[in-house]
């Protein structure tokens, strides 16, 4: 008769050897993972201080198509979020307090959600600056401007030139607001 230590060590063996061999199957049938988060999409690499930016065109919350290009001439602050990201929901009464004291540059918040989703949530926080819905964008408007990590909220400053000036990962400050925005 086989002793029961014999048997648990039969055992443990086993399920090691299945476990190994699940782990190499999966890996050796995934892609290879990206080295630095996502890219942009070929042909459309991603946009850098100092770049000029791209005319960017997305549907408003009506569905009218709207050009970054009409803000031309002003500060643009692109602010990209989503209503499941909790830094962006808190950072958004900020972002429509410092579209109040700078009425010179334009604050566009650029929705990575459904259509439907952002009217519900703004329904409950509403803000005085245009909201655009980027969600189905093709290339993905948050890489274009150089948002490698795929993380919201992201903010790009666009100046009066049109030439990308700042940008940020992570929610903006009042303190930073004011900075980016002011002449």
């Amino acid at each position: 008769m086989i002793d029961r230590r014999a048997t648990t060590l039969i055992l443990v063996l086993a399920t090691a050897a299945a476990c190994g061999g699940w782990w190499l199957q999966r890996r050796l049938q995934a892609p290879p993972a990206p080295s630095h988060g996502p890219s942009a999409p070929a042909g459309a690499a991603a946009l850098a201080i100092g770049d000029k930016a791209d005319d960017l065109a997305l549907p408003d919350l009506d569905g009218k198509v709207q050009r970054l290009a009409q803000w031309r001439g002003r500060r643009v602050l692109l602010n990209f979020w989503a209503t499941w990201c909790a830094p962006c929901r808190k950072e958004m009464p900020a972002l429509a307090a410092a579209q109040s004291r700078h009425p010179d540059a334009r604050i566009v918040g650029i929705a990575l959600d459904q259509p439907q989703t952002v009217r519900d949530y703004l329904k409950h926080t509403p803000v005085d600056y245009p909201i655009l819905i980027g969600i189905d964008a093709d290339p993905e408007p948050t890489l274009r401007f150089g948002d490698t990590v795929g993380a919201l909220p992201y903010s790009v400053l666009i100046g009066p030139d049109g030439r990308i000036e700042r940008s940020k990962l992570g929610p903006l400050d009042a303190g930073e607001l004011a900075s980016w925005l002011e002449p």
